[in-house]
C-alpha cells in the first residue's frame, strides 16, 4: 500500500535534512555517542557557525536534540525521525519486491523449455533406413 501525502509534512523536513552530505556525515558520528559543536566540527573544514547552521536544520527536522552539561551543550541523535523515514520507504521496497516477484514469474514463464529427453532407442525408430539401391 502506498502512503497518501497527507500527514506526511514532516518527512519533508526530515529528507531536506537528509540531502545534504555534511548533515548526514553530523548524523553518522552522533550515532557513535552525542558530542559538541567542536567536535562535530573537526572532521569539516568549516567553521563552527557552518555547522551550527547545519545543526539547526538536524534539530527543527527533529533528527538532533540538545543537551546540557554544564557548560557544554552536546548533539545527541534522535532516531524517530529516521524510523519513520525508514517505515515510510519500506512501503515502496515491499512495493518493489512484489513488482519484481511478478517480473521473476514472468521471464520464468517466457524461459525456453528444454527439448523433451528421448532415448537412443526411441530416435534410432525414428530414423529411416534407406532403402536398397538409395542414398544416405
Amino acid at each position: 500500500m502506498i502512503m497518501e501525502l497527507d500527514g506526511y509534512e514532516h518527512l519533508d523536513v526530515t529528507f531536506a535534512a537528509l540531502a545534504d552530505p555534511t548533515r548526514r556525515a553530523i548524523l553518522a558520528r552522533l550515532a557513535t555517542g552525542e558530542a559538541s559543536v567542536t567536535e562535530l566540527a573537526e572532521p569539516f573544514a568549516m567553521s563552527q557557525p557552518a555547522i551550527s547552521k547545519h545543526l539547526k536544520v538536524l534539530e527543527r527536522a527533529g533528527l538532533v536534540s540538545r543537551g546540557r552539561d554544564a557548560q557544554r551543550r552536546p548533539r545527541r541523535l534522535e532516531a524517530r525521525p529516521l524510523a519513520e523515514a525508514t517505515a515510510w520507504l519500506a512501503e515502496y521496497s515491499r512495493f518493489w519486491e512484489r513488482r519484481f516477484a511478478h517480473l521473476d514469474a514472468l521471464l520464468e514463464e517466457l524461459k525456453p523449455q528444454p527439448p523433451e529427453a528421448t532415448t537412443p532407442r526411441a530416435s534410432a525408430r525414428r530414423r529411416r533406413r534407406p532403402r536398397r539401391g538409395e542414398r544416405r
